[in-house]
């Protein structure tokens, strides 16, 4: 057989089922005739235009023959084939023509769409130019489907017929009908854990100490509208309803399931919740994965995948949708309703962030615990929460990233208008203690974290009273337009703490207006002082807190409110938050508050803090994330000079010499940075002394020489590197000396010509096998561990994110004309950066890239010294295939 697909993987389907797709195999054939016999005269038409059914099966037989020259996809639903996709080359290769069966039963489920994508992927990956599908013109389904997949289409009518033409060139337009189509998909799958229409608890007891009966007791306080059927085959009723002894029994269909049984009974449940068409398994037991249960809790996902149920867990703490009202858990109560969307690795955890949220009047909209993560992580969720509208918030509490890019792209897209906040644990800086350079030395797992949320638009917190913080006034309040903030209170030691919280976390204690000071001066007693902060003193009452907020709102200058009351003085709290609460009533502008020894909302929707830290903190990730979303969209700037095609022939010759992997040496390693146009200074390579002094004279003096070996990756640590030679003799003295001290580890030398004086700039890449490419640009030299002044970024990066990351820098002065140094060329800087972040999003196998330094000097930037290590690498995912993980 010709070539297939090379993959196979579980999909979702509109409907929220799964299916199974894989390439074609001749021993598919039996299940293909079946799959003929129940397909009607119809669609048999519709697929094969004459000749019925035997048309059909004796095409079926050539298509799993020996002979058969297309590439076929074949999709299973309950472990039943139900569809084949497939393209079938002809004389010209450039085209070819393009077919699809459906089962009519999976009609209008979304699979012939999906089925078309990966045909599409896997025709573009094989160099096909265009698809042609013919089609008669009354079959509207295929005509809408192909028409609909987000491909240039052209259709020609002949006699009944329609040619359509197909260009299989993946674009951002089908990208985005992709992730369209994929979030529909996740959101129908998630309506059966969120919102089903009946429940069964499997292992409800009537011992109320058991998790069973817990979870029983919380469906029904909940007040749950639908069918509850305890399952239990030794009782007759519990907790006030009838008993049934399985799945089989039930009086009618459960849509989700939640299983509480001993472990080694979870299968069999799963098995016959498969068999008895219920849609989604909570499984609420431990003892799989986690503890060493790891091929069990493979068979668990396997029976539902094939069944296309959803599970949540194992080992977890249940799920909550208040809207319902669901609770399917084992959480001690019942949380309020909410604007919170709350996902949580851990059990306890969440059971102490709800508790807690309810206490600060937050609330929750819908709640997961996900435990192991089998099936639905937080990617899935992310896709549920994006545009359900009782979630303003969401919040995560993750231990692992399942898969991390993914994450990365839906956040991203739901960070635009909704906010995302995260605690990752594990902030350890063991990281790999295997890499060598720089640049992967300092991008440890922890700050691939950081750089993966930062590029996404997530907020990341250290703690979950952080997270509670932060949401809060992100709930209840508009997003500031910018760092400006007006403080008023009562007490100048508490107002004076947060203006300096203000200044640590980069928010601005700006200057009231004239015209604001005036206002001020007019409504509050004389011995209020009306500067920023405005403090009225501890005579203060609630009238003067009302006019003060009221006034410092309407200044231009003032992006946020901040109030600070220590009570009791003044009016006492009660009054004095009455009078906050009238005062910004329809405020356009963010107001939080401290409220001494208080943790709670005002009126609602004033978030109230306890310490004046915590509301400034909450105020500048706010500020922080505003700033993120009014970043603009720039188009990708197009880059002159890169030859992809060059690049991948020299590492593909590269990784065949050398199939694990190594550092490359100095000149394989300029060829491969010159293909994408990084400017890397000249160098002659040379064996010895006498070699090095002719290369020294040709290239030009003062000449820099340099070691080089497979091993020597930090060189001016053992001394090999010497700069500043003035002539011949000195550069072959130089060499006699470094090839002394350093032995049999030294292989050679390169010799440059001594750079400009300029700034030293390290610039790096490093590629993690999970997060991907993270880009590194900082301070550069022999220093640059030791001050550690970078920046990261994930690709690509265009020109306003590399002149974000050069500005973060501490040293960044340098680059424009600190103390009267002459401007150094910060554009040619920022072309370095986007170039580096390009090849490395290009080229997985680059594992580790190190450039320094780079001399920035008035007339360009140049790397004067190039490390690059390659390694075998998996080809990246497409981002246009729908899996599920």
């Amino acid at each position: 057989m010709a070539r297939t697909v090379a993959d196979e993987y579980d999909v979702l389907l509109r409907n929220g089922g799964v299916a199974h797709i894989r390439p074609l195999r001749p021993s598919d054939r039996e299940a293909l005739h079946e799959l003929i016999d129940r397909t009607s005269e119809r669609s048999a038409y519709l697929r094969f235009f004459t000749g019925g059914a035997a048309t059909a099966h004796a095409y079926m037989d050539r298509a799993t023959g020996p002979g058969y020259l297309g590439h076929a996809l074949v999709a299973s639903v309950g472990g039943r084939l139900v569809g084949m996709a497939e393209y079938i080359p002809g004389p010209d290769r450039a085209e070819v023509e393009l077919g699809i069966l459906l089962d009519d039963e999976v009609h209008g489920h979304g699979l012939g769409t999906l089925l078309l994508e990966h045909i599409v992927l896997d025709a573009a990956e094989h160099g096909v130019s265009e698809l042609v599908a013919f089609v008669l013109a009354d079959n509207r389904r295929m005509l809408r489907v192909i028409e609909d997949l987000g491909l240039p289409a052209t259709r020609r009518y002949e006699d009944g017929c329609v040619e359509l033409r197909v260009v299989p060139h993946p674009t951002a337009h089908l990208l985005a009908e992709i992730e369209a189509r994929a979030h529909e998909a996740e959101r129908s799958s998630l309506a059966h854990v969120f919102a089903p229409g009946s429940v069964a608890v499997i292992g409800a007891s009537r011992d109320c100490r058991r998790i069973g009966h817990r979870v029983l007791r919380n469906l029904v306080d909940s007040g749950f509208p639908g069918p509850i059927y305890p399952v239990n085959p030794r009782a007759a009723e519990v907790y006030g309803l009838p008993a049934y002894p399985d799945v089989a029994s039930l009086p009618g269909p459960a849509e989700l399931a939640v299983i509480a049984t001993p472990a080694p009974a979870v299968l069999g449940v799963a098995r016959d919740c498969a068999r008895h068409q219920v849609r989604a398994l909570v499984v609420l037991t431990a003892g799989f994965a986690e503890a060493g249960g790891g091929e069990t809790e493979r068979e668990l996902l396997r029976v539902c995948r094939e069944a296309g149920m959803r599970l949540v867990g194992p080992n977890c703490l249940g799920i909550v949708n208040t809207a319902v009202p669901l609770n399917a858990g084992f959480l001690p109560g019942w949380p309020p309703a909410g604007p919170l969307g709350l996902m949580s690795q851990s059990g306890a955890v969440a059971a102490a962030v709800i508790e807690r949220a309810g206490r600060l009047g937050l609330g929750v909209s819908s709640f997961a615990s996900v435990g192991n993560k089998a099936d639905v992580s937080g990617n899935d969720l992310l896709e549920y929460w994006e545009d359900d509208p009782a979630t303003r918030v969401i919040g995560m509490y993750l231990e692992s990233f399942g898969n991390p890019r993914r994450f990365g792209r839906i956040a991203r897209r739901i960070s635009a208008h909704k906010p995302i906040i995260v605690v990752k644990s594990g902030r350890s800086a063991s990281g790999d203690r295997a890499v060598r350079s720089h640049t992967a030395a300092a991008a440890t797992p922890d700050v691939a974290v950081d750089v993966l949320l930062r590029a996404c638009g997530v907020i990341r917190e250290d703690t979950v009273q952080d997270l509670l913080d932060t949401a809060r006034l992100l709930a209840f309040q508009p997003l500031p337009t910018g760092r400006r903030v007006a403080i008023v209170g009562n007490s100048g030691g508490p107002q004076a703490m947060t203006a300096d919280a203000c200044e640590r976390l980069g928010l601005v204690v700006p200057e009231l207006s004239p015209a604001t000071r005036e206002a001020l001066r007019a409504r509050l007693r004389p011995a209020a002082a009306v500067g920023n902060p405005v403090d009225l003193t501890a005579d203060g009452d609630a009238g003067d807190f009302a006019s003060a907020v009221e006034t410092v709102l309407a200044d231009q200058g003032v992006d946020a409110v901040l109030i600070v009351y220590t009570p009791p003085f003044g009016s006492g709290i009660d009054a004095t938050r009455q009078a906050i609460a009238g005062a910004t009533r329809g405020a356009t502008k963010p107001v939080v508050a401290c409220v001494a020894g208080h943790d709670d909302l005002i009126d609602g929707r004033v978030p109230a803090y306890a310490f004046p830290e915590q509301a400034v903190h909450a105020l500048a990730r706010a500020a922080e994330y505003a700033a993120w979303r009014a970043r603009p969209v720039t188009p990708p700037e197009g880059l002159p000079c890169i030859d992809l095609t060059a690049a991948r022939r020299i590492t593909e010759a590269d990784l065949a010499a050398h199939p694990g992997g190594r550092w490359l040496d100095e000149r394989a390693a300029t060829f491969l940075l010159s293909a994408y146009g990084i400017h890397v200074a000249e160098s002659v390579s040379v064996d010895g002394p006498e070699t090095a002094a002719e290369a020294a004279a040709l290239i030009g003096l003062p000449a820099v020489l340099k070691a080089v070996g497979p091993t020597l990756v930090h060189k001016s640590d053992v001394g090999g590197v010497r700069a500043g030679l003035q002539t011949p003799e000195q550069v072959r003295q130089a060499y006699r000396e470094m090839a002394a001290r350093i032995g049999s580890t030294m292989k050679g030398a390169i010799v440059q010509a001594m750079a400009a004086e300029g700034v030293e700039i390290i610039l790096g890449g490093v590629a993690h096998q999970a997060f991907g490419p993270l880009i590194m640009v900082g301070l550069g030299g022999v220093t640059t561990e030791l001050l550690a002044d970078r920046a990261f970024r994930v690709p690509p990066i265009d020109r306003a994110e590399a002149g974000r990351m050069i500005a973060e820098l501490r040293c960044a002065p340098l680059l424009h004309g600190y103390r009267g140094r002459p401007e150094a060329d910060v554009h040619a800087l920022e072309n370095q950066i986007i170039r580096v972040g390009r090849l490395m999003d290009d080229l997985p196998e680059i594992a580790e890239l190190d450039l320094n330094p780079v001399i920035v000097t008035p007339g360009g930037a140049v790397a004067v010294d190039a490390r690059v290590r390659l390694a075998p690498a998996p080809p990246l995912p497409s981002l246009f295939r729908r899996r599920l993980r």
